[in-house]
């Protein structure tokens, strides 16, 4: 996650007494915008305060591009000795492991440790070689994360690991903003951290909050409406980042087990009540691809996922119907 860099665009709408209030930003390297009811315009910039104060405190924990948190201080020491975190980085580390296991690796915070050998910027005219690509990913695995719960620290066994939570981390982020929010008194709002989003109770009129998924082959078109009732969604695309070999086409998303590139999807929008976990399993979906992902997701209680595949096609969870909501 990139230093926060902050650009704000204020607006407000008032109904019924209270005020809708908006803020456009630009956060951990993303677009951010955050929304919030509140009686006035006042209570809802010192809200909206709150959560960027909050983004900074997290960021300085968990950034892997801040060589002072206590992240980068794990990675510094990856090889040599382990690091006692604080028990919120600790925790969500765990849980990033869990996901991992969950995924069979397809989702994996030490891809940090990865040689960026493809580039997704126009300048690769040819497949790095296999050799390349195996060395690559030879220092990624989520088995050598080592966890000491009695000492609240983190090892990586391999000297040159890395980790990077950039996959969990704005979810977990979006999370801790509501949970803070709502304890300060705003009972209603959505956080949208590029596109890691969690809504919690109504909108001035009475509505739930509403999300609209989009077919990225067609993205003038909106294939469903979806109300965000108390739950968060998350949308992984490689629409935009991409290169084509052979007629093939090789996303921005790796493969951390292979260091090939996903191929197959174009977008996972993963719907759960915690942004955290549909971050993470965003990223392990599109790297599953459609049958596997699926069938996991179809196993979680809880979770829905919308896949777009890179024919357009697209495909569903057993439990989101698109035509009741098209």
């Amino acid at each position: 996650m990139k230093k926060i860099i902050l650009l704000f665009l204020l607006t407000s709408v008032i109904a019924f007494g209270q005020v809708t209030h908006k803020r456009k930003l630009y956060m951990l390297g993303s677009p951010f915008e955050m929304t919030v009811v509140a009686k006035d315009t006042i209570q809802g910039n010192i809200f909206i305060d709150m959560a960027v104060a909050e983004v900074k405190r997290i960021e300085n924990l968990i950034s892997d591009w801040i060589p002072t948190t206590q992240i980068s201080q794990v990675s510094k020491n990856s090889g040599i000795q382990p690091v006692k975190v604080d028990k919120e980085v600790y925790d969500l580390v765990e849980r990033a492991i869990k996901v991992s296991q969950l995924t069979s690796g397809a989702f994996d915070i030490s891809y940090a440790s990865m040689d960026k050998i493809w580039k997704f910027d126009g300048s690769m005219k040819a497949m790095p070689t296999p050799e390349a690509i195996k060395q690559s990913v030879a220092k990624i695995g989520y088995q050598k994360i080592v966890l000491d719960a009695k000492a609240q620290t983190i090892y990586l066994k391999e000297k040159g690991m890395k980790l990077g939570l950039g996959g969990i981390g704005q979810g977990y982020i979006a999370d801790k903003i509501k949970d803070l929010l709502l304890s300060k008194g705003c009972t209603s709002g959505i956080v949208n951290v590029s596109g890691d989003i969690n809504a919690w109770g109504y909108q001035t009129t009475g509505k739930p909050w509403t999300v609209a998924i989009v077919n990225p082959m067609n993205k003038s078109k909106v294939f469903a409406t979806f109300p965000l009732e108390n739950s968060a969604v998350e949308t992984s695309g490689s629409y935009e980042k991409y290169v084509v070999f052979d007629g093939k086409r090789y996303s921005h998303i790796i493969d951390p087990r292979t260091g090939y590139p996903a191929q197959g999807m174009v977008s996972v929008s993963v719907f759960a009540k915690q942004t955290e976990i549909a971050d993470a399993l965003a990223t392990g979906i599109f790297v599953l691809g459609v049958d596997v992902g699926l069938n996991l997701v179809n196993q979680l209680k809880g979770i829905g996922c919308i896949i777009v595949d890179d024919k357009g096609e697209i495909h569903t969870s057993k439990n989101i119907d698109i035509k009741k909501f098209n």
